[in-house]
């Protein structure tokens, strides 16, 4: 079985829907896993924050033109009577449903309902359109198999046992839809995979099932060895280790989710990425494969925050770092780069939630500097330790940028710099010169 993955542009109108029959057509088992159309997930976000704010007129009015938004994509997306009656029912009661909300008192387990109706909006229409052009089809519905432990980590057991009860029950069907991002938590309460979830539900998805590929279908043609929408000469990496892949999504690649790679890489089941308006193009297989020696891409993370912790005695005096990292832990808070020297401990996060409990246990036993609006650039590839001269071809490269930290060596996949944000556009274009030889 292969699982294919489309994404809210893929979904985002009735003729992006219809265009989708034909890539998911065809004789082989297929789950389809769908996210949201395009923009609505943030609408949702809109519509709960109105209601924390309690103003709930307010979150009724986008409720309202969000509804006038899908019902014209229902006229659109079916030709029938019979469809369109049955499209302009499931808008009424999932619409109905959102205003519900305004009506009472807002906690955030409603939040998690909200946020879980864009999926299933989508699966459902697209399932009525493949009924109403005679393709047989099945609903997998995600809340019924999809869970996370109390850590947010997905229930693979759980999952396992629960996809394959549901698609017992459709033994004659070979093309199933099922819903990206939502699930339910180790309370059964609806809840999700955090933003670009859809992509870890279908690694998880294939991952239960021991799929043969799993397919992540955007608008792009595959990973690019720089970020298109900055650097004006880019090109499709066709094929990816899952190690140099999972770095370049954690650090910043916006094509693939940081989470979708371990469920695939963990059952060894390859990962292709491939473009929904170009299906031609080769796009990137990710897989096990034994990487090619050299420098290949490069991804950067914004919003990126560096602290530098300083100690009035040696930075290796006994127990120094262990008191550091408890303190991340205990907030469970991610550090994402460090440097030491001997007297200070430099490093980065990525969530600042906690950051002022953190900085008030810090400055208990260290002096604590703190610099905002920072951007982690990372460059992959394979790059073994006995070979000389990718650390100076980097750095060789930006020489003319401002560097706030430099790791090298805690992996053979990436080297990593971090600037200050406002010299991310200029780092990226003189990798790109200097790596890749593109102005």
């Amino acid at each position: 079985m292969v699982i294919l993955k489309f994404g809210g542009t893929s979904v985002g109108s009735a003729e992006r829907m219809k265009a989708l029959v034909k890539l998911v057509s065809g004789p082989e088992r297929k789950i389809v896993v769908l996210s949201a159309m395009s923009g609505t997930t943030n609408t949702l976000v809109s519509i709960c924050t109105e209601l924390y704010n309690k103003q709930p007129l307010k979150a009724g009015e986008i409720i309202d033109q969000l509804e006038v938004k899908y019902k014209e994509e229902i006229n659109s997306l079916y030709s029938s009577d019979t469809f369109k009656r049955k499209g302009e029912d499931l808008i009424k009661n999932h619409f109905n449903y959102l205003r519900s909300f305004t009506l009472d008192m807002f906690t955030v387990n409603e939040e998690k309902a909200i946020l879980a109706q864009g999926e299933l909006l989508s699966t459902a229409m697209f399932h009525y359109h493949l009924e109403e052009i005679g393709i047989n089809s099945a609903l997998l519905p995600a809340l019924n198999f999809m869970r996370i432990d109390e850590n947010d980590e997905p229930q693979l057991n759980y999952i396992e046992k629960n996809l394959d009860a549901e698609i017992a029950k459709h033994s004659s069907i070979n093309l199933f839809i099922t819903q990206g991002y939502i699930c339910r938590n180790s309370f059964g309460e609806i809840d999700n995979l955090k933003r670009g979830g859809s992509d870890y539900t279908a690694s998880i998805v294939g991952a239960a099932i021991h799929a043969k590929e799993v397919q992540i279908w955007t608008d792009i043609d595959g990973m690019h060895n720089n970020d298109p929408r900055i650097v004006s000469k880019t090109h499709p990496i066709h094929e990816l280790s899952f190690d140099e892949a999972a770095e370049l999504a954690y650090f910043g690649a916006k094509i693939l989710h940081p989470t979708c790679i371990l469920p695939a890489q963990k059952r060894n089941i390859p990962v292709l990425l491939k473009n929904t308006m170009q299906p031609e193009a080769r796009g990137t297989r990710i897989s096990n494969i034994e990487a090619s020696e050299g420098l290949k891409a490069v991804a950067a993370k914004d919003g990126i925050c560096a602290i530098n912790i300083r100690s009035d005695r040696m930075l290796l005096a006994h127990g120094f770092l262990r008191a550091v990292f408890e303190i991340f832990e205990r907030y469970k808070t991610s550090i994402d780069m460090i440097t030491t020297s001997e007297i200070a401990v430099s490093l980065t996060i990525d969530n600042t939630k906690h950051l002022p409990e953190i900085t008030k246990e810090l400055e208990e036993f260290a002096n604590v500097a703190i610099d905002m609006e920072q951007t982690i650039i990372c460059i992959v590839g394979n790059l073994p330790k006995n070979k000389s001269g990718y650390g100076f071809k980097v750095l060789e490269a930006l020489k003319d940028i401002p560097l706030r930290m430099v790791s090298y060596g805690g992996s053979a996949n990436n080297i990593s710099v971090l600037v200050n944000s406002v010299h991310k556009r200029e780092a990226l274009i003189a990798l790109n010169k200097g790596l890749f030889g593109y102005l």
